[in-house]
């Protein structure tokens, strides 16, 4: 393959497409957990934490290396996005912040002081969420501030919150056990309509932006071969919510289930949009090709990339190895 400017942008919108599908569903179950601390009792907070704890910060990393990416690869891009989503990336910042202040200190503070932290975790949790969707929907929206346009960040906005509140519980049920266990199977029953809710928004509402879009989705044979897409997607849902019917079963069989729907699910609804947009980097005013940096600086950056990649995705798989298997209580003895 040569690369030149044509598969250097490619090359570059993939890696960032899998950096950000990557930590919408690693930072995403640990924000769902953050965002479930209202329902769950001090020493059910203190396991949940625990279940997070060895990878909550290196699963950020992720969001690092795809705005980074997004920097130096499209520059162009970057200065468009981040300045018509900048005070719902400030509010994600500020939520990030609180998160990590709240995460750290709600061990060390006095005890008198902890549930306020806990407060504070949730609150940066949420912050973060919120804003997530509302960038999400903004930019399938095309960026545009119109009163329309930002009643349907709003809805995008609660329907990624309560997704990752689905995925956060999926990942208390796999880590978890006992009360809680069950308790979290209770949680998940209620935020896979939000899910379900937050992908039909999207998935109705991305053709209808361009005729482009549409007719991508819509002209045949196109139609007829991305129907098992949204039918796949329907069935995962519906086998989800009976799994949930069902669990906790004896020996934790299926625990792992939700949690692998979640990540399906999000993963079907990324490569749908990925779709949808490409090759537009941002909405129907620019492409991949024509926000890229030039190939020579391109092929200086995928030669930092391929030495920087091997490692985060070493840590990352090295954490989940040794801190498999379910949490035990927290203690900082």
């Amino acid at each position: 393959m040569t690369l030149d400017a044509t598969t250097l942008p490619v090359i570059f919108a993939a890696l960032m497409g899998v950096s950000i599908l990557l930590y919408v569903i690693l930072d995403g179950f640990d924000l769902g957990v953050g965002l479930l601390f209202p329902f769950a009792g001090a020493e059910e907070r203190d396991r949940m934490i625990a279940s997070i704890g060895p990878f909550w910060d290196a699963n950020e990393t992720w969001l690092v290396l795809a705005i980074g990416i997004l920097l130096v690869a499209f520059p162009t891009a970057h200065g468009t996005i981040l300045t018509a989503l900048y005070l719902p990336v400030a509010i994600m910042l500020i939520g990030l912040i609180l998160r990590g202040v709240a995460f750290e200190f709600r061990a060390k503070a006095p005890l008198a002081h902890k549930r306020s932290w806990d407060r504070a975790f949730f609150a940066g949790s949420l912050m973060t969420s919120a804003s997530q969707g509302f960038m999400l929907g903004m930019y399938v929206m095309g960026l545009e501030w119109t009163l329309f346009h930002i009643g349907f960040a709003a809805l995008t906005a609660g329907a990624l919150t309560v997704a990752y509140s689905f995925i956060g519980a999926g990942w208390v049920i796999l880590k978890t056990d006992g009360a809680l266990q069950i308790k979290a199977v209770s949680w998940a029953r209620g935020g896979i309509w939000g899910m379900a809710l937050g992908l039909g928004a999207v998935s109705l509402a991305t053709p209808f932006i361009s005729t482009r879009i549409f007719e991508r989705w819509f002209s045949f044979p196109e139609v007829v071969l991305l129907a098992p897409l949204p039918l796949i997607s329907l069935a995962l849902i519906v086998l989800v919510w009976v799994a949930l019917r069902h669990l906790p079963t004896k020996n934790d069989h299926f625990a792992w289930f939700p949690f692998a729907g979640a990540t399906t699910l999000m993963v079907l609804g990324f490569f749908g949009m990925g779709y949808s947009f490409y090759p537009y980097i941002v909405p129907e005013q620019m492409t991949i090709y024509e926000a890229a940096s030039s190939p020579e600086s391109l092929k200086i950056i995928l030669f930092g990339a391929l030495i920087v990649l091997p490692m985060i995705i070493g840590y990352t798989v090295l954490s989940y190895t040794v801190f498999r298997g379910k949490a035990t209580s927290l203690t900082y003895d």
